[in-house]
Protein backbone atom coordinates (compact mmCIF):
# COMPACT_ATOMS: atom_id res chain seq x y z
CA UNK A 1 0.00 0.00 0.00
CA UNK A 2 2.74 2.46 1.00
CA UNK A 3 6.38 2.33 -0.05
CA UNK A 4 8.81 4.83 1.49
CA UNK A 5 12.27 5.20 -0.02
CA UNK A 6 15.13 7.34 1.28
CA UNK A 7 12.79 9.82 2.94
CA UNK A 8 14.33 12.79 4.73
CA UNK A 9 13.09 16.01 6.27
CA UNK A 10 15.26 19.03 7.05
CA UNK A 11 14.05 22.27 8.60
CA UNK A 12 15.79 25.51 7.71
CA UNK A 13 16.03 28.09 10.48
CA UNK A 14 15.93 31.86 9.92
CA UNK A 15 19.56 32.16 11.04
CA UNK A 16 20.68 29.87 8.23
CA UNK A 17 21.18 26.77 10.37
CA UNK A 18 19.31 23.55 9.70
CA UNK A 19 17.91 20.56 11.58
CA UNK A 20 17.46 17.17 9.92
CA UNK A 21 14.61 15.34 11.67
CA UNK A 22 14.14 12.38 9.31
CA UNK A 23 17.19 10.61 7.86
CA UNK A 24 16.88 8.08 5.05
CA UNK A 25 13.61 6.41 6.10
CA UNK A 26 12.84 3.21 4.17
CA UNK A 27 9.86 0.92 4.76
CA UNK A 28 7.02 -1.00 3.11
CA UNK A 29 3.49 -1.00 4.56
CA UNK A 30 0.97 -3.64 3.49
CA UNK A 31 -2.86 -3.43 3.63
CA UNK A 32 -4.27 -4.47 7.00
CA UNK A 33 -1.06 -3.91 8.94
CA UNK A 34 -1.17 -2.18 12.31
CA UNK A 35 2.20 -0.51 12.86
CA UNK A 36 3.05 1.17 16.13
CA UNK A 37 5.83 3.74 15.99
CA UNK A 38 7.65 4.04 19.29
CA UNK A 39 10.81 5.70 20.51
CA UNK A 40 12.14 8.59 22.60
CA UNK A 41 10.70 12.08 22.22
CA UNK A 42 12.22 14.18 19.46
CA UNK A 43 13.19 11.31 17.17
CA UNK A 44 10.88 12.22 14.27
CA UNK A 45 7.88 9.95 14.91
CA UNK A 46 5.19 12.60 14.42
CA UNK A 47 7.13 14.22 11.58
CA UNK A 48 7.19 10.87 9.79
CA UNK A 49 3.39 10.59 9.96
CA UNK A 50 2.92 14.18 8.80
CA UNK A 51 5.28 13.55 5.91
CA UNK A 52 3.27 10.52 4.77
CA UNK A 53 0.13 12.55 4.08
CA UNK A 54 2.10 15.67 3.07
CA UNK A 55 1.01 17.87 5.98
CA UNK A 56 4.75 18.38 6.39
CA UNK A 57 6.23 17.62 2.95
CA UNK A 58 9.58 15.79 3.04
CA UNK A 59 12.77 17.40 1.79
CA UNK A 60 13.79 14.42 -0.34
CA UNK A 61 12.94 10.81 -1.04
CA UNK A 62 9.94 9.02 -2.46
CA UNK A 63 6.53 7.96 -1.15
CA UNK A 64 4.52 5.57 -3.30
CA UNK A 65 0.86 5.15 -2.36
CA UNK A 66 -0.82 2.29 -4.24
CA UNK A 67 1.98 2.56 -6.79
CA UNK A 68 1.73 6.34 -7.36
CA UNK A 69 4.44 8.78 -6.35
CA UNK A 70 2.57 11.26 -4.16
CA UNK A 71 5.55 13.65 -4.24
CA UNK A 72 5.29 14.02 -8.01
CA UNK A 73 4.35 17.48 -9.27
CA UNK A 74 0.61 17.81 -9.77
CA UNK A 75 -0.37 14.84 -7.59
CA UNK A 76 -3.88 15.49 -6.17
CA UNK A 77 -3.06 15.85 -2.49
CA UNK A 78 -6.74 16.33 -1.52
CA UNK A 79 -7.53 12.85 -2.84
CA UNK A 80 -4.63 11.37 -0.88
CA UNK A 81 -6.00 12.82 2.35
CA UNK A 82 -9.41 11.32 1.68
CA UNK A 83 -7.80 7.88 1.61
CA UNK A 84 -5.16 8.54 4.30
CA UNK A 85 -6.99 9.91 7.32
CA UNK A 86 -5.28 11.36 10.36
CA UNK A 87 -6.24 11.57 14.03
CA UNK A 88 -4.33 14.19 16.01
CA UNK A 89 -3.49 14.68 19.67
CA UNK A 90 -5.86 17.60 20.11
CA UNK A 91 -9.15 16.51 18.50
CA UNK A 92 -9.63 19.65 16.28
CA UNK A 93 -13.44 19.46 16.46
CA UNK A 94 -15.59 22.38 15.33
CA UNK A 95 -16.91 23.80 18.60
CA UNK A 96 -19.85 25.60 16.93
CA UNK A 97 -21.16 22.32 15.46
CA UNK A 98 -22.84 19.42 17.21
CA UNK A 99 -21.08 16.06 17.35
CA UNK A 100 -23.27 14.81 14.50
CA UNK A 101 -22.58 17.89 12.37
CA UNK A 102 -18.83 17.50 12.93
CA UNK A 103 -18.95 14.00 11.46
CA UNK A 104 -21.29 14.90 8.59
CA UNK A 105 -19.45 18.00 7.43
CA UNK A 106 -16.63 16.51 5.31
CA UNK A 107 -18.69 13.73 3.65
CA UNK A 108 -21.22 16.36 2.51
CA UNK A 109 -18.78 19.10 1.49
CA UNK A 110 -15.97 16.97 0.06
CA UNK A 111 -17.52 13.64 -0.97
CA UNK A 112 -20.81 15.17 -2.09
CA UNK A 113 -23.03 12.89 -0.02
CA UNK A 114 -26.61 13.84 0.65
CA UNK A 115 -27.48 15.14 4.11
CA UNK A 116 -29.67 12.09 4.73
CA UNK A 117 -26.96 9.58 3.78
CA UNK A 118 -24.29 11.48 5.73
CA UNK A 119 -26.53 11.62 8.80
CA UNK A 120 -27.29 7.90 8.67
CA UNK A 121 -23.61 7.00 8.34
CA UNK A 122 -22.59 9.46 11.07
CA UNK A 123 -25.07 7.91 13.50
CA UNK A 124 -23.76 4.46 12.61
CA UNK A 125 -20.19 5.58 13.30
CA UNK A 126 -21.19 7.14 16.61
CA UNK A 127 -22.70 3.82 17.62
CA UNK A 128 -19.43 2.16 16.61
CA UNK A 129 -17.44 4.38 18.98
CA UNK A 130 -20.07 4.18 21.74
CA UNK A 131 -21.34 7.77 21.55
CA UNK A 132 -24.72 7.56 19.82
CA UNK A 133 -26.39 9.37 22.73
CA UNK A 134 -24.06 12.37 22.25
CA UNK A 135 -25.10 13.05 18.63
CA UNK A 136 -26.84 16.37 19.30
CA UNK A 137 -24.52 17.83 21.94
CA UNK A 138 -21.63 20.23 21.37
CA UNK A 139 -17.97 19.23 21.86
CA UNK A 140 -17.61 21.52 24.88
CA UNK A 141 -19.79 19.15 26.90
CA UNK A 142 -17.63 16.09 26.16
CA UNK A 143 -14.68 14.65 28.06
CA UNK A 144 -11.29 14.41 26.34
CA UNK A 145 -11.78 10.71 25.67
CA UNK A 146 -15.20 11.30 24.15
CA UNK A 147 -13.83 14.10 21.93
CA UNK A 148 -11.11 11.79 20.63
CA UNK A 149 -13.65 9.08 19.87
CA UNK A 150 -15.68 11.64 17.91
CA UNK A 151 -12.50 12.60 16.04
CA UNK A 152 -11.98 8.94 15.11
CA UNK A 153 -15.59 8.68 13.91
CA UNK A 154 -15.11 11.84 11.84
CA UNK A 155 -12.02 10.32 10.25
CA UNK A 156 -13.88 7.07 9.49
CA UNK A 157 -16.68 9.05 7.81
CA UNK A 158 -14.32 9.69 4.88
CA UNK A 159 -13.93 5.93 4.31
CA UNK A 160 -10.13 6.00 4.55
CA UNK A 161 -7.93 3.11 3.46
CA UNK A 162 -5.36 3.91 6.15
CA UNK A 163 -5.46 5.97 9.34
CA UNK A 164 -2.49 7.75 10.87
CA UNK A 165 -2.75 8.26 14.65
CA UNK A 166 -0.42 10.88 16.11
CA UNK A 167 -0.23 10.12 19.84
CA UNK A 168 -4.04 9.98 20.12
CA UNK A 169 -4.04 9.54 23.91
CA UNK A 170 -1.26 11.94 24.95
CA UNK A 171 -3.60 14.87 25.62
CA UNK A 172 -6.04 12.78 27.67
CA UNK A 173 -6.48 12.34 31.38
CA UNK A 174 -5.10 8.87 32.16
CA UNK A 175 -8.57 7.68 33.16
CA UNK A 176 -9.80 8.40 29.60
CA UNK A 177 -7.05 6.56 27.72
CA UNK A 178 -8.68 3.13 27.86
CA UNK A 179 -11.87 4.14 26.05
CA UNK A 180 -9.91 5.49 23.07
CA UNK A 181 -7.60 2.48 22.90
CA UNK A 182 -10.67 0.22 22.98
CA UNK A 183 -11.99 1.83 19.79
CA UNK A 184 -8.59 1.50 18.14
CA UNK A 185 -8.41 -2.18 19.11
CA UNK A 186 -11.75 -2.73 17.38
CA UNK A 187 -10.49 -0.99 14.23
CA UNK A 188 -7.47 -3.31 14.25
CA UNK A 189 -9.77 -6.34 14.53
CA UNK A 190 -11.80 -4.97 11.61
CA UNK A 191 -8.68 -4.95 9.43
CA UNK A 192 -8.06 -1.20 9.18
CA UNK A 193 -4.53 -0.30 8.11
CA UNK A 194 -3.10 1.92 10.86
CA UNK A 195 0.15 3.66 11.73
CA UNK A 196 0.17 4.76 15.35
CA UNK A 197 2.66 6.97 17.13
CA UNK A 198 2.19 5.96 20.75
CA UNK A 199 3.77 5.80 24.18
CA UNK A 200 1.32 3.09 25.29
CA UNK A 201 3.71 0.15 25.20
CA UNK A 202 1.27 -2.57 26.24
CA UNK A 203 -1.18 -1.41 23.60
CA UNK A 204 1.57 -1.43 20.97
CA UNK A 205 2.62 -4.93 21.96
CA UNK A 206 -0.90 -6.36 22.02
CA UNK A 207 -2.44 -4.75 18.92
CA UNK A 208 0.36 -4.24 16.42
CA UNK A 209 1.44 -6.54 13.63
CA UNK A 210 4.76 -4.63 13.44
CA UNK A 211 6.70 -2.13 15.50
CA UNK A 212 8.93 0.65 14.20
CA UNK A 213 11.41 1.80 16.85
CA UNK A 214 12.62 5.25 15.82
CA UNK A 215 15.78 6.77 17.20
CA UNK A 216 17.82 9.71 15.96
CA UNK A 217 15.67 10.25 12.87
CA UNK A 218 15.95 6.66 11.63
CA UNK A 219 13.78 3.56 11.85
CA UNK A 220 16.32 2.01 14.17
CA UNK A 221 14.58 -1.37 14.30
CA UNK A 222 11.56 -2.87 12.50
CA UNK A 223 10.07 -6.13 13.70
CA UNK A 224 7.20 -8.02 15.23
CA UNK A 225 6.02 -7.05 18.73
CA UNK A 226 7.55 -10.25 20.08
CA UNK A 227 10.94 -9.43 18.59
CA UNK A 228 10.97 -5.77 19.59
CA UNK A 229 9.79 -6.29 23.16
CA UNK A 230 11.29 -9.68 23.98
CA UNK A 231 14.38 -10.05 21.80
CA UNK A 232 15.43 -6.69 20.30
CA UNK A 233 18.53 -6.69 18.11
CA UNK A 234 19.68 -3.18 19.01
CA UNK A 235 20.79 -2.08 22.47
CA UNK A 236 18.91 1.22 22.15
CA UNK A 237 15.67 -0.67 21.47
CA UNK A 238 16.22 -2.89 24.49
CA UNK A 239 16.95 0.06 26.74
CA UNK A 240 13.79 1.87 25.62
CA UNK A 241 11.35 -1.04 25.75
CA UNK A 242 12.57 -2.41 29.08
CA UNK A 243 12.71 0.89 30.91
CA UNK A 244 11.28 1.06 34.41
CA UNK A 245 9.29 4.06 35.57
CA UNK A 246 10.10 4.99 39.14
CA UNK A 247 9.49 7.41 41.99
CA UNK A 248 12.11 7.55 44.75
CA UNK A 249 11.71 8.86 48.31
CA UNK A 250 14.34 9.27 51.03
CA UNK A 251 12.93 8.73 54.51
CA UNK A 252 15.54 10.26 56.80
CA UNK A 253 13.59 11.11 59.97
CA UNK A 254 10.43 10.22 61.87
CA UNK A 255 8.80 13.52 60.87
CA UNK A 256 9.08 12.64 57.16
CA UNK A 257 6.26 14.10 55.01
CA UNK A 258 4.23 10.92 54.63
CA UNK A 259 1.08 12.61 53.19
CA UNK A 260 3.25 14.28 50.54
CA UNK A 261 4.72 10.90 49.59
CA UNK A 262 1.21 9.42 49.30
CA UNK A 263 0.12 12.26 47.00
CA UNK A 264 3.13 11.74 44.71
CA UNK A 265 2.54 7.98 44.66
CA UNK A 266 -1.11 8.45 43.70
CA UNK A 267 -0.12 10.78 40.87
CA UNK A 268 2.43 8.21 39.69
CA UNK A 269 -0.22 5.45 39.61
CA UNK A 270 -2.72 7.61 37.73
CA UNK A 271 -0.12 8.88 35.26
CA UNK A 272 0.97 5.32 34.46
CA UNK A 273 -2.57 4.00 34.10
CA UNK A 274 -2.47 1.79 37.20
CA UNK A 275 -4.97 3.49 39.56
CA UNK A 276 -5.95 0.06 40.90
CA UNK A 277 -2.74 0.08 42.94
CA UNK A 278 -3.27 3.45 44.68
CA UNK A 279 -4.83 2.12 47.88
CA UNK A 280 -2.42 -0.78 48.31
CA UNK A 281 0.63 1.41 47.67
CA UNK A 282 -0.49 3.82 50.37
CA UNK A 283 -1.35 1.11 52.91
CA UNK A 284 1.90 -0.79 52.39
CA UNK A 285 4.03 2.36 52.55
CA UNK A 286 2.39 3.57 55.75
CA UNK A 287 2.69 0.16 57.36
CA UNK A 288 6.35 -0.23 56.43
CA UNK A 289 7.52 3.31 57.22
CA UNK A 290 5.60 3.91 60.45
CA UNK A 291 5.42 0.39 61.88
CA UNK A 292 7.30 -2.61 60.48
CA UNK A 293 10.47 -0.71 59.52
CA UNK A 294 9.99 2.37 61.71
CA UNK A 295 13.29 1.71 63.50
CA UNK A 296 15.35 1.95 60.29
CA UNK A 297 16.53 5.37 59.15
CA UNK A 298 17.57 6.44 56.61
CA UNK A 299 15.45 4.33 54.28
CA UNK A 300 14.99 4.59 50.52
CA UNK A 301 11.48 3.88 49.24
CA UNK A 302 10.96 3.25 45.52
CA UNK A 303 7.69 2.79 43.64
CA UNK A 304 8.41 0.98 40.34
CA UNK A 305 6.36 0.12 37.29
CA UNK A 306 7.42 -2.08 34.35
CA UNK A 307 4.84 -1.30 31.68
CA UNK A 308 5.55 -4.18 29.31
CA UNK A 309 5.44 -6.76 32.10
CA UNK A 310 2.60 -4.83 33.76
CA UNK A 311 4.40 -5.24 37.07
CA UNK A 312 4.25 -2.75 39.94
CA UNK A 313 6.41 -3.06 43.03
CA UNK A 314 7.56 -1.23 46.15
CA UNK A 315 11.19 -1.36 47.35
CA UNK A 316 12.34 -0.53 50.86
CA UNK A 317 16.12 -0.25 51.04
CA UNK A 318 18.25 0.20 54.17
CA UNK A 319 22.00 0.70 53.79
CA UNK A 320 24.60 -1.16 55.84
CA UNK A 321 22.10 -3.79 56.93
CA UNK A 322 23.08 -7.46 56.77
CA UNK A 323 19.77 -9.21 57.45
CA UNK A 324 16.10 -8.72 56.72
CA UNK A 325 14.37 -6.03 58.78
CA UNK A 326 11.03 -7.82 58.41
CA UNK A 327 9.81 -9.21 61.71
CA UNK A 328 6.14 -9.33 60.73
CA UNK A 329 5.42 -10.63 57.24
CA UNK A 330 1.84 -11.64 58.04
CA UNK A 331 0.52 -8.07 57.96
CA UNK A 332 1.90 -7.58 54.44
CA UNK A 333 0.75 -10.80 52.78
CA UNK A 334 -2.87 -9.68 52.11
CA UNK A 335 -1.56 -6.53 50.39
CA UNK A 336 0.93 -8.04 47.91
CA UNK A 337 1.42 -11.15 45.82
CA UNK A 338 5.06 -11.78 46.72
CA UNK A 339 7.68 -10.57 49.22
CA UNK A 340 11.34 -10.68 48.18
CA UNK A 341 14.04 -10.13 50.81
CA UNK A 342 17.53 -9.76 49.39
CA UNK A 343 20.94 -8.42 50.41
CA UNK A 344 22.55 -5.88 48.09
CA UNK A 345 26.02 -4.39 47.78
CA UNK A 346 24.79 -1.40 49.79
CA UNK A 347 22.64 -3.09 52.41
CA UNK A 348 19.34 -4.96 52.45
CA UNK A 349 16.22 -4.57 50.30
CA UNK A 350 12.65 -5.67 50.84
CA UNK A 351 10.69 -5.79 47.58
CA UNK A 352 6.95 -6.27 47.46
CA UNK A 353 5.29 -7.23 44.15
CA UNK A 354 1.79 -5.75 43.99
Amino acid sequence: MISVKHLSKTYRNPDGSSLTVLKDINCEIQPGEVISIIGPSGTGKSTFLRALNLLDPPTSGEILYNGENILAKGYPVHKLRQKMGMVFQNFNLFEHMTVLENIMYAPVKILGKSMADAREEALSLLRKVGLAEKAEVYPSSLSGGQKQRVAIARCLAMNPEVILFDEPTSALDPTMVGEVLSVMRQLARDGMTMLIVTHEMRFARDVSTRIFFMNGGYIHEDGTPQQIFENPRRSATKEFTQRIRREVFEVTADDFDLPGMFTTMTRFCIKNNIPQYCDRVEKISELMVTDIMAAYRPMTVRLNYKEIADEASLDFMVENLQETPLKNREALLPLCREIIEEPTTRGFRVKLLL
